[in-house]
């Protein structure tokens, strides 16, 4: 299996269309925008539950709060603009008149939130621990332990669907590689932070093991289609999707390697 290096989640929807990558894990909801948007991808499973953390000021208390705030993302093509776009549309805000978004990288984003310039940003690990170590604002919502963002995976696992239709095997080998790697996070989450460290993705264990040990792994248990149905409806609620969840899932999912790996891979 060789690993395909990009900077931001930007960049990682055109690689898989291309064909530049075959295989890829990626963030429900843009998925799906990249589904109605006619790229050539097949979402295949889910993989874990969880990643964002909503960091506010005192000024944020709940996501209604956000209303009149100024927010700050990376990019406003970017997964957490996308996840931000579903949390909002949950408790009926408007994207695009209750809230200011302004686009700033990671570093300096939490700078201004240290310093009351901005009202909130959505935090991506490990910028999650190093704000809660540095005592930087506050968690307004987490979706790793917050109804109902809690309930659905996060991240999924999708494909190039020329690659998926010609390369059943290899699909399906990769595919169980990399449940088998998320069993192994959920069972052993210090050889798993010790990994990332060693291989050069984060230079913190600390941090690492605070992912690893929060992150519900769980991708038997989860349903990857009322994932997609959840975050399909909110997408249309915000006029970002304008197909129905049904016609999403009828052409861009293939559960059948992730039905048969549930039988080959019992927990």
């Amino acid at each position: 299996m060789h690993y395909l290096q990009k900077e931001g989640t930007a960049d990682i929807a055109p690689a898989l269309a291309s064909g530049e990558a075959d295989l890829n894990g990626h963030f429900a909801a843009p998925l799906l925008l990249r589904l109605e948007a006619g790229d050539p991808i097949v979402i295949l499973a889910g993989l874990h539950v969880g990643c964002f953390e909503l960091f506010g000021t005192d000024r944020v208390q709940a996501i209604r709060d956000l209303k009149g705030k100024t927010v700050a993302v990376p990019t406003l093509d970017s997964s957490r603009f996308v996840f931000l776009a579903t949390i909002t549309a949950y408790v009926g805000l408007d994207l695009h008149k209750d809230i200011h978004f302004v686009t700033y990288p990671g570093p300096e984003s939490i700078r201004l939130l240290s310093e009351g310039k901005i009202d909130a940003y959505l935090g991506f690990p490990p910028e999650p621990q190093e704000m809660r170590e540095q005592r930087i604002g506050h968690v307004v919502i987490s979706s790793i332990v917050d109804r109902p963002w809690s309930q659905y995976f996060c991240c999924m696992l999708a494909g190039n669907r020329e690659f998926v239709r010609t390369n059943p095997v290899a699909t399906k080998r990769a595919l169980r590689a990399i449940l088998k790697a998320a069993d192994f996070c959920a069972s052993e989450p210090e050889q798993s932070a010790q990994f990332m460290v060693d291989q050069g993705y984060t230079e913190r264990y600390d941090h690492a093991l605070q992912v690893m040990k929060a992150l519900p792994y769980q991708w038997r248990e989860y349903s990857a289609e009322d994932t997609l149905r959840f975050y399909a409806l909110r997408l249309h609620e915000v006029g970002m999707l304008k197909s129905t969840p049904h016609e999403l899932l009828a052409h861009g999912t293939d559960w059948r390697f992730l039905n048969e790996l549930k039988k080959e891979l019992k927990g």
